[in-house]
């Protein structure tokens, strides 16, 4: 009787550590997110600008996801015309035979006319068709000219549902009105659905002056592991943020992120347009978690499982080997 007691405390104690009474549910998710802040850069040629979420907020790229441009090259009056290609590796010419009209590849910036063109005093390029001047090939600035995005903030709204249980949340609790989230700081309140951005590049062990330079990506995670049990019902978001990007540039062919927009215009009757490179962080936001509630199919289930650990209590080395799997899984969990 004494080993039977033994196995039924070992059974009991995992039924309710991994909750083997509960069926459970996977859940689905929607995510939408509002970023707010100014900053003031210097661009070249342009003096100092203000630029608010209009300006700094990139394509999303990816579902549940926003971006936040933290550096920009920018080139500036661009027109439709000839000019030199920017030399690139191996790519000089000396006549125009090394020049072939209509060509262009990948690393082209335009077609070439079959025309080689002095570059600079020392070198010469082919003659392409394309918008010019071309953007010079450089790194982006350092420090990064938007480094004050790390004082931006972020709502993230985020709506569950467990479809097996007609159960929905959000995690702006019922309890979290417009004052409390005004005012509301992760440091201190681990629920605050209001992020600021270098607290989450932080959290993800990152340095947000660094990864600002060229960009990158993180994920915020938030995890819903939920009780719905009326005794023990607890359903609320837990939040994480790691780099999901290689940081390494030393290793990596095409480090950060990057992409490119322009802003055209019209002068004289000529259009314009001004280039920018734009490097940032995209930040995507990904929701996992899983809801249990008491089944009582479940239970019968899992006391039929362990009925058969009492067939070896006769022998009592398999019966010691069997106790000390399950305390040693049960410690792990």
């Amino acid at each position: 009787r004494r080993y039977q007691f033994y196995i039924f405390l070992c059974c009991s104690l995992m039924m309710l550590w991994n909750r083997k009474y509960q069926e459970f549910d996977l859940v689905v998710s929607s995510v939408t997110t509002k970023v707010k802040g100014v900053a003031q850069i210097n661009l070249t040629g342009v003096g100092e600008v203000v630029w608010d979420e209009v300006d700094y907020s990139g394509p999303s790229q990816v579902k549940n996801s926003f971006f936040v441009t933290t550096n920009v090259i920018v080139t500036r009056n661009q027109k439709q015309g000839k000019c030199p290609e920017v030399p690139l590796k191996g790519r000089y010419c000396r006549t125009d035979q090394d020049c072939e009209k209509g060509a262009c590849d990948q690393q082209s910036h335009g077609i070439q006319t079959g025309s080689c063109v002095k570059f600079d005093v020392l070198r010469k390029t082919c003659q392409v068709s394309a918008w010019c001047p071309i953007e010079m090939k450089s790194h982006p600035p350092r420090p990064a000219l938007l480094a004050a995005a790390e004082n931006f903030t972020v709502l993230i709204k985020n709506n569950i549902r467990f479809p097996a249980f007609n159960f929905i949340r959000r995690n702006i609790l019922p309890e979290m009105n417009d004052t409390y989230l005004r005012s509301c700081q992760r440091g201190s309140d681990s629920l605050c659905p209001i992020f600021r951005l270098g607290d989450v590049v932080r959290e993800a062990g990152e340095k947000f002056s660094e990864m600002a330079v060229e960009g990158g990506v993180i994920g915020i995670l938030i995890n819903w592991d939920c009780n719905l049990d009326r005794l023990m019902q607890h359903c609320k978001p837990k939040y994480s943020f790691r780099r999901l990007d290689e940081k390494e540039s030393n290793k990596t062919l095409y480090p950060g992120l990057n992409f490119r927009y322009a802003k055209y215009n019209i002068v004289n009757g000529v259009e314009e347009r001004t280039l920018y490179k734009a490097f940032g962080i995209r930040f995507d936001v990904m929701v996992f978690g899983q809801a249990g509630r008491f089944s009582f199919i479940q239970l019968i289930i899992y006391i039929g499982s362990t009925l058969s650990y009492y067939a070896l209590v006769r022998d009592h080395t398999v019966l010691a080997a069997v106790i000390q799997v399950s305390i040693h899984a049960f410690i792990l969990r």
